[in-house]
């Protein structure tokens, strides 16, 4: 049986590039489930005169592709606008690293779109958003599913944790089914904040637990 992995693969696999966290990270984002099965986190930071990602991170939980797809992205993005960054493709991260297994392409996808999500992170805290869409429920949702409950390993939507969603007048509030002297509440609440707090039209976000 051949295998799976050529040499560029297996090189950015064992010694990967840009490991780590970007404590004062200009843009960050979390994508994947550990419960599924992968997971990156990117982090840039991004000269503001010119809109330039002059460093890029990203930490991994998965497989050998999914690591190595998070060394070769954020090689890829570092130098480049974030305009330019944002073009960059699952092939092209395959291509860089001379191709993939078919049955895991995925991992590629799931690096791109995770320095997408930095990188829309990075537009949002500074108003660069072109597309001002209103904010629903299911677009806040659906940023819940990258706030993760590390007792679980599920994200807080996929372990109905989220019981309610309003928004009124640009306030978003949320209850979670979780006691507020849970042993993550505090991470929780700040994971929350953060997906949130940054869309245009969003003034407030008032996370309650069950008991409160």
């Amino acid at each position: 049986m051949k295998f799976p992995y050529n040499d560029k693969v297996l090189e950015n696999f064992k010694n990967p590039k840009n490991v780590g966290k970007i404590e004062d990270a200009d843009g960050k984002s979390m994508v994947g489930s550990p419960a599924c099965g992968d997971m990156v986190a990117v982090y840039i930071k991004v000269r503001a005169e010119d809109h330039v990602i002059i460093d890029a991170k990203f930490e991994s939980y998965g497989c050998a592709s999914n690591i190595a797809t998070g060394s070769i992205i954020t090689e890829l993005a570092k130098g480049k606008t974030i305009e330019e960054a944002k073009k960059i493709s699952w092939k092209d991260a395959s291509d860089a690293l001379g191709g993939l297994p078919k049955i895991k392409a995925h991992c590629s996808v799931l690096a791109v779109e995770g320095l997408r999500e930095a990188i829309t992170n990075y537009e949002e805290k500074n108003g660069l958003v072109v597309e001002k869409k209103e904010t629903t429920v299911e677009l806040i949702e659906r940023r819940l599913k990258n706030v993760m409950n590390p007792l679980t390993g599920l994200d807080i939507v996929r372990g109905n944790l989220v019981k309610s969603i309003e928004i009124k007048d640009g306030v978003v509030s949320i209850v979670v089914d979780l006691p507020q002297e849970h042993i993550f509440a505090n991470n929780i609440r700040d994971e929350v904040k953060e997906k949130i707090e940054n869309l245009w039209d969003v003034k407030e976000v008032i996370l309650k637990f069950s008991d409160q």
